[in-house]
């Protein structure tokens, strides 16, 4: 029996499984621990505390991207097509969030 998917394929979807997931975890953990969403609107406060909060939205982008695309479907009736769009942009923001932490990952193991 051939393999149906190439070892390069598999890491893809782990790499965007990983990016997904860890974007959500660290949304949900910050949630929780602040009781405020995380949200793009965090690097309109300006100054130091802007700067400082450019990494966690690099991190948790493509889950504040998806949910902002869901709850704007459900509420205002946005198009198939936008949303389409939003969660191919969302996946592939995941999926270069997920390639680098395998990425890191196997430069701290090693």
């Amino acid at each position: 029996m051939s393999n149906l998917l190439s070892p390069e394929s598999v890491e893809a979807f782990q790499a965007l499984a990983l990016g997904l997931a860890f974007a959500g975890m660290v949304a949900t953990g910050f949630e929780a621990l602040t009781e405020r969403r995380a949200s793009f609107t965090m690097l309109e406060t300006g100054g130091a505390r802007a700067i400082a909060s450019v990494p966690f939205v690099v991190a948790t982008a493509p889950f504040i991207i998806l949910r902002n695309t869901v709850r704007g479907r459900r509420t205002q009736r946005r198009r198939v097509t936008f949303v389409a769009l939003a969660t191919i942009i969302a996946c592939l923001w995941g999926l270069a969030c997920g390639r680098v932490i395998m990425d890191l990952t196997m430069i701290l193991g090693s």
